[in-house]
């Protein structure tokens, strides 16, 4: 039986996939079986600058084989060389956007296995979140190109997956372009994306 509330879970224990599939909450991350304390809704500024990714991604993609998702959108994570049952993915991640290149990585509850690559943008009082836990995760798990947004600076870090590891490529404070190494040909405009009326 599902807990009802979340005050109704033990944080101590380890959860799977298939458990996390029972609950009722939509902004829970499961991170190697542990849970990641919910955050709250995202900010009008926060859904801004995913609206404007979007909106430059979007028809750049159409016609191409890559797909881009927004939160909430289940990525599953299984252990290296683990099974993708969901009693055996103990990682489900909700990404602010992520970029999917691979169709057989994409099922009806989302995606299975590692994004080509991940926008992440940070909340106030969640910066650990993001820049640590997972980016561990996600440099473990193979996803090529990370991005992490700091709204209250206006800039965009950069890391690429070189040798499993990331290198922190670029960061952009300025106005100026912002290309994509993942989909080549595509360029942001930093001054684009950290627009918010």
């Amino acid at each position: 039986m599902s807990p009802a509330q979340l005050s109704h879970f033990d944080l101590s224990r380890n959860y799977t996939y298939a458990d996390y599939l029972t609950w009722k909450f939509e902004l829970i991350e499961l991170v190697k079986g542990k849970m990641l304390r919910p955050l709250s809704g995202p900010s009008r500024r926060h859904q801004d600058y995913v609206a404007n990714i979007l909106g430059q991604l979007l028809p750049f993609l159409r016609g191409k084989p890559c797909r881009a998702y927004h939160a909430p959108f289940d990525v599953r994570l299984p252990p290296p060389g683990g099974a993708n049952f969901d009693e055996q993915v103990y990682t489900v991640v909700q990404p602010d956007v992520c970029v999917v290149c691979d169709p057989a990585k994409l099922d009806d509850r989302g995606c299975l296995g590692a994004p080509d690559w991940v926008i992440e943008i940070i909340s106030p009082g969640h910066t650990a979140r993001d820049t640590k836990i997972k980016f561990d995760l996600y440099e473990e798990s193979g996803v090529g190109e990370y991005w992490i947004l700091f709204p209250g600076e206006q800039t965009i870090a950069v890391y690429l997956l070189e040798g499993g590891r990331y290198r922190l490529s670029t960061e952009y404070a300025e106005p100026g372009p912002v290309p994509v190494r993942t989909l080549p040909g595509l360029t942001f405009d930093w001054s684009d994306i950290f627009t918010s009326p």
